[in-house]
């Protein structure tokens, strides 16, 4: 791997983090009475370093790739979505246009692995390969281009953060990626494919049966069934080259000091990949939904997640993690916009 990616990544301020938390304590409310608000007020200061932390500029990266996979049935629908959904993300039709419209923040579609030969106008290309190859015949992808897709989530995220950023969200787009996201999930965790994998795209029992059997077979066929194995070897084996710049994006905002907001199952799980590599990025997560994929849960057990939603979605391209951010403005207005109990001349708490 690239020696950037094992960089140490900065800690959080403890001395902001105990600021916030004495002004949480005198603010106009009973202790504790806002919840989870008040804790991701006080991560956001701590990671911020400010005693006012802010949600307001946090653009949107949506990755996109193809996987080689699909042609084993893993989906319920062709690869050709892939590249039409990226001329519908540049067209502002898909949802997290829609969403980064409506919240007012940017949003960056970047090709990383798509079967596209051409670009897309208003979509970043950024791909070692067009694809990745079938992981249930031959490694998904080589460690030359694993180093490659790993960089290409680095550069688009040095690109959204170069006018500033008080956090980032990140998003997927890809036919099969719940399939390769599974495959990775069960090399990365030791647990069985039966657990792991959900429906996806919307298949049925056989549908999802056949998915776990060619993941089944596809750990095998790569020896990546233990918890032993490297994680740049199961990113070569199973992995999708837009998910592995997610991986990358999230360690390089780590080590930018701005933090993540991690979206669902797909984005999960490249975050789990990124704390096996780099543990020192963890604490710059956010998580923001538990989604309806199956093996979700399992993932946020392995990182230790506390999701701001559960609205029961499985879309991808960053959208829970759009609609968990009103959330965290508003944690942060509360934060810094209450009054104390001194300036509003309040009494506080008898004993």
């Amino acid at each position: 791997m690239a020696d950037w990616i094992v960089g140490n990544c900065p800690l959080p301020s403890e001395a902001h983090a105990k600021l916030a938390l004495q002004r949480q304590a005198n603010l106009t409310k009973p202790a504790g009475s806002l919840g989870d608000l008040e804790r991701l007020a006080v991560d956001l200061a701590a990671l911020q370093r400010t005693d006012r932390p802010r949600a307001i500029r946090a653009p949107i990266i949506v990755f996109a790739g193809d996987h080689g996979v699909a042609v084993k049935g893993v989906s319920a629908y062709p690869s050709d979505v892939t590249v039409q959904m990226l001329h519908n993300f540049a067209n502002g039709g898909a949802a997290i246009s829609v969403l980064a419209r409506e919240l007012g923040v940017a949003l960056l579609v970047v090709d990383a692995g798509t079967l596209s030969d051409h670009s897309v106008l208003g979509v970043v290309t950024d791909k070692p390969r067009c694809g990745t190859r079938d992981f249930s015949e031959a490694p998904a992808l080589t460690a030359a281009e694993v180093v490659q897709a790993l960089g290409c989530g680095r550069r688009a995220l040095g690109q959204v953060i170069a006018e500033g950023a008080d956090l980032a969200i990140l998003g997927e787009m890809g036919i099969g990626n719940t399939t390769a996201a599974a495959a990775m999930a069960c090399a990365l965790t030791g647990r069985r494919p039966e657990i792991v994998v959900g429906n996806g795209t919307g298949l049925d029992d056989a549908g999802r049966e056949r998915k776990t059997r060619v993941i089944r077979q596809a750990l095998a066929f790569h020896d990546i069934e233990g918890p032993g194995s490297k994680v740049e070897d199961i990113l070569a084996a199973v992995g999708g080259l837009e998910i592995i710049a997610l991986t990358g994006a999230i360690i390089a905002s780590a080590q930018k000091s701005v933090p993540v907001l991690i979206d669902g199952f797909i984005v999960s799980v490249a975050a789990l990949a990124a704390v096996r590599i780099n543990p020192s990025c963890r604490p710059w997560m956010l998580f923001s939904h538990r989604s309806a994929e199956r093996g979700h849960q399992l993932v946020l057990d392995e990182l230790g997640a506390r999701p701001i939603l559960d609205l029961g979605m499985r879309l991808g391209e960053g959208s829970g993690a759009a609609l968990a951010l009103p959330i965290l403005r508003l944690a942060c207005a509360l934060h810094s916009g209450m009054a104390t109990f001194d300036e509003a001349t309040v009494s506080g708490r008898i004993a």
